[in-house]
């Protein structure tokens, strides 16, 4: 599937009549402490964290990823925005498809390990990782993980430092666990199940 970058999938624009990078009266976005501001401001929100995946041209590519969002039911279709640097970038215009892969308490480490910049970034990415290959685009889905979603790219917005990726979803499954892995405040957190709360509080 290819990305629909025709001039009827764009986005309506913003007003940039304003001097450029201007956010607001409290600064602007060249402002290291206004940027700082933000980035703790936006980090009160609580989310899941996910493995977004992609074939690069050299093998399996992951990245830990929280921003991601489902858009609409009907078509079925998701989003994740990456950091036009990032190797995952290039990765999922290359394959023009995409998998999530939502983890549980459990996964921290590979949360931490897709994060890690000096984790390999060829063939032998996925060397400790159990994953198989989506069933549509053979895109890497991480086994025994919360749930999972194989995508097609159907679009690509721009989104400032990032672009934004729209999904088509193809694929989805989810596991038994209930224990999400959550990041908030600069930190992972843990969001245990409810079962889990009820039988602890029998214990007490």
């Amino acid at each position: 599937m290819s990305a629909d970058r025709s001039a009827g999938s764009q986005p309506a624009r913003l007003d940039r009549s304003q001097s450029p990078g201007a956010v607001g009266p409290r600064g602007s976005v060249h402002d290291l402490e206004y940027r700082n501001e933000l980035r703790g401001v936006l980090g009160r929100f609580a989310t899941g964290i996910t493995v977004v995946t992609a074939n690069s041209a050299i093998g399996p590519h992951g990245m830990t990823a929280n921003s991601f969002t489902s858009v609409s039911l009907a078509p079925p279709l998701v989003l994740v925005c990456v950091m036009r640097d990032a190797s995952m970038h290039q990765a999922i215009l290359d394959s023009d498809s995409f998998g999530v892969s939502m983890l549980s308490t459990r996964h921290e480490s590979l949360a931490t390990y897709f994060a890690n910049r000096g984790r390999p970034r060829d063939e032998h990415e996925f060397d400790l990782v159990d994953w198989v290959p989506g069933r549509h685009t053979g895109v890497p889905i991480v086994t025994q993980t919360l749930a999972w979603i194989e995508c097609g790219l159907s679009a690509v917005y721009d989104g400032g430092d990032h672009s934004i990726f729209l999904g088509s979803v193809l694929d989805v499954g989810r596991g038994d666990d209930d224990d999400a892995l959550l990041f908030f405040g600069g930190n992972y957190r843990r969001l245990e199940s409810e079962l889990a709360s009820e039988s602890g509080a029998d214990r007490r």
